[in-house]
């Protein structure tokens, strides 16, 4: 039996979609993350209970946090996204999580890089909270150990290639870094929004959106570069045909990188036979009802959808493009 609802709402589902394709369902990923995390800093004496846990968020993380720090008794302050919606600023009122919203702003670009900027001006004002730095510190890795355990019992045998959003890299890269212990041959694919630095697509404008939460506009010390065999970058539009695709065919309702990892995923399946492609599902689609979902009758089938394969950064292009990065090191 589960101690705090956190537990359980970072428990993932995995839902086999057909003979070779699986879903890893969370209702909330970084939960995983995050609930590990501070265990581990409470464990190691690098916090204590009562103190205060600082972090900037575009959503997801928050609500992580807030969990974590409301099951170990701890104190939990974001500087929040202009994405933050009112259900989820609800949740972390009540939760007892103290928010700082970033004022409107078209570009999540200037957004990110105003979060980071005020995140400094708070530890200079209290020196005594503890940063979290989810996407630089990777103690966020420790949570995946065993997501990736549960993983590899149950696809015993099979050669393995995993999608997700690069986000953080904590994901993603921890996955794959736990699961090529015992299967070195496990190949991990990175979805990205155009215009995120994060392997150098920042010349290439989405006129919709950059995916908040799998792209950046500064780069991030968890993701491991050369962790990643291919690359896909993906539109606002595509990702939200994926959603609603995995939505109607599968019934697996979920947030709009999951959209893209899902199409990448049936991408990757029908080049390799021999594989079986597992892709992340991060959140579920709630937040994404309005924003994506009401559209639905916009979304173009997906089987009229491909990538444009590229072999270099210059090549990159909306509104899909994949590239073999062979585990190389991070862009100049």
């Amino acid at each position: 039996m589960d101690q705090h609802i956190a537990e359980a709402i970072g428990r993932p589902d995995l839902i086999r979609l057909d003979d070779r394709l699986v879903c890893l369902r969370f209702e909330t990923m970084k939960v995983v993350s995050a609930l590990a995390a501070v265990r581990h800093l409470l464990d190691t004496g690098a916090v204590r209970p009562g103190d205060t846990l600082l972090d900037s968020s575009s959503g997801i993380y928050a609500y992580a946090l807030a969990l974590a720090c409301h099951r170990h008794g701890m104190h939990c302050h974001i500087v929040g996204s202009t994405t933050v919606d009112r259900t989820l600023r609800t949740q972390l009122a009540v939760l007892g999580a103290t928010l700082e919203q970033m004022e409107p702003c078209s570009d999540l670009k200037l957004d990110q890089k105003r979060r980071v900027e005020r995140v400094h001006e708070i530890l200079a004002e209290h020196p005594g909270y503890h940063w979290m730095r989810q996407y630089h510190d990777d103690v966020h890795y420790l949570g995946y150990r065993a997501v990736a355990d549960l993983i590899r019992t149950s696809t015993a045998g099979q050669e393995l290639t995993v999608v997700g959003g690069v986000g953080s890299g904590a994901s993603t890269g921890a996955l794959a870094h736990y699961l090529r212990e015992d299967a070195p041959r496990t190949e991990l694919v990175g979805v990205q929004p155009f215009g995120s630095v994060t392997f150098g697509a920042e010349h290439v404008a989405d006129p919709e959106i950059i995916i908040a939460g799998i792209g950046s506009s500064i780069p991030f010390g968890n993701v491991r570069h050369a962790s990643y065999d291919t690359l896909h970058w993906i539109s606002f539009d595509a990702a939200l045909a994926g959603g609603v695709d995995l939505l109607r065919r599968h019934a697996v309702f979920a947030g709009l990188s999951t959209g893209a990892g899902y199409l990448a995923a049936r991408w990757e399946r029908d080049r390799s036979p021999d594989r079986t492609v597992l892709f992340v599902a991060a959140d579920t689609g709630h937040r994404y009802v309005d924003t994506v979902y009401a559209r639905h009758r916009e979304a173009v089938p997906v089987g009229s959808l491909a990538p444009r394969q590229v072999t270099g950064r210059d090549g990159v292009a909306l509104p899909w493009s994949r590239m073999d990065w062979n585990r190389a090191d991070p862009p100049s």
